[in-house]
Order: C-alpha cells, then structure tokens, then sequence
C-alpha cells in the first residue's frame, strides 16, 4: 500500500508542477490554487509513505515518477520540445522506479 501512495504522490508533484507552470507566477487564481491543493496532497503521501519505507527509495521514487510525468506532459501538452534523448531518460527514469520496487526495498 506504501508504493501506490507513493507513486500516486509523484503523479500528484507532476500535477503541482505543471499547475504552478500554468500559474504564470502565482498571478491565475485557479492554477494557483491547483498548486497549493495537489502540493499538499503530494507531500502529504509522501510522508505517510516514508513511515513504512526507507527515506532513499520513497525520495528517489516519488522525484522520479514526478519528473517522468512531468516531463511527458510538457511534452505532449505544453509543447515542450521532444528529443529522442530525452524519451530515453524517460524510459531509464521509470526502469529505475520500477527496480527499486522490484528489488523489495522497504519489504
């Protein structure tokens, strides 16, 4: 159960992320307010998780999951410019994420 919160905790700082991108600054009222509800709710599990996992691998995960999705949704929606390394650093960065739960740690 500590895993999917984690990893629905990086899907939220992928969420914070780009809600603070749309923000422009703080300056739109809605993604503005996006930022600080998902911020919260992303710290918040990782917290909770981090009682039941090593503070390496929950870190690493979560920063993990966050920055592929991040990265993906600037990419598809955002416009941001997509390069074959750049999908390759995806792939390594979810190769990670899923070695780490696969090799058990925190279990």
């Amino acid at each position: 159960m500590a895993w999917l919160v984690l990893l629905f905790s990086g899907a939220l700082e992928a969420g914070w992320a780009i809600s603070l991108k749309l923000s422009e600054g703080f300056s739109r009222l809605v993604p503005s307010l996006a930022f600080l509800v998902l911020a919260t709710g992303s710290f918040a599990g990782l917290a909770w998780s981090m009682r039941l996992l090593p503070v390496g691998p929950a870190y690493a995960v979560w920063t993990g999951v966050g920055a592929a999705l991040t990265a993906l949704i600037g990419m598809v929606w955002l416009g941001d410019a997509v390069s074959v390394l750049k999908i390759l650093s995806i792939v390594l960065i979810i190769a990670g994420v899923l070695g780490l739960n696969l090799a058990g740690v925190g279990h």
